[in-house]
């Protein structure tokens, strides 16, 4: 085989790489998080189009099996966060606020995605001690809630309703404003 044929054939390899993994990060985003139709980023303003959550097991702080079927019935605010997360870290003092603020009605389920080097639970345990946050959190010690969800960067809040549909979600930090928005498209 010549040279040229040798890199043509190369080329070609490559692009059917890209197209395969483009392919592949497109069908996990599509399984997840449904059409933005309820506006939460400035959207259209369309039913929104729910997609059943996706169960996972998570660990409290004193190593308990939690799962997010458990909380069926109400609606739920799920957040990947770790504590070495600036924009995770900018954004909980406004999770703190509305979780006082909704008294039990929405469950708050703030996950650690805990990896072991990076972040540890004795790390994310600690940071929320010292802040003085009183919502639950959840170490996601094995990534069982990071891989059904998906999260390949953080922070990542899921908006899911009383019947365990995820009603939209959002990537990156987000205000107080947009966080009070999410919770009332699933109250």
């Amino acid at each position: 085989m010549n040279k040229t044929v040798k890199t043509v054939l190369q080329v070609a390899l490559f692009a059917l790489f890209i197209a395969a993994a483009v392919w592949a990060y497109d069908a996990v985003g599509k399984k997840v998080e449904p059409e933005d139709g309820a506006g939460l980023n400035g959207g259209d303003k369309r039913e929104p189009k729910k997609t059943e959550a996706p169960d996972f097991t998570v660990f409290d702080a004193a190593g308990e099996p939690v799962k997010l079927s458990e909380m069926r019935g109400k609606p739920v605010v799920l957040n990947f966060w770790a504590s070495w997360c600036s924009p995770c870290r900018g954004e909980m003092p406004e999770f703190e606020r509305l979780y006082q603020e909704t008294d039990g009605e929405i469950v708050f389920m703030m996950v650690d995605l805990v990896d072991g080097r990076r972040e540890t639970k004795a790390k994310g345990a600690q940071y929320i001690e010292e802040q003085g946050f009183t919502f639950p959190v959840y170490f996601d010690t094995e990534q069982d809630a990071a891989l059904r969800y998906g999260v390949s960067s953080i922070p990542r809040t899921i908006f899911i309703d009383r019947e365990g549909k995820i009603i939209t979600a959002a990537t990156g930090s987000m205000d107080g404003q947009t966080l009070q928005k999410g919770i009332e498209l699933i109250e």
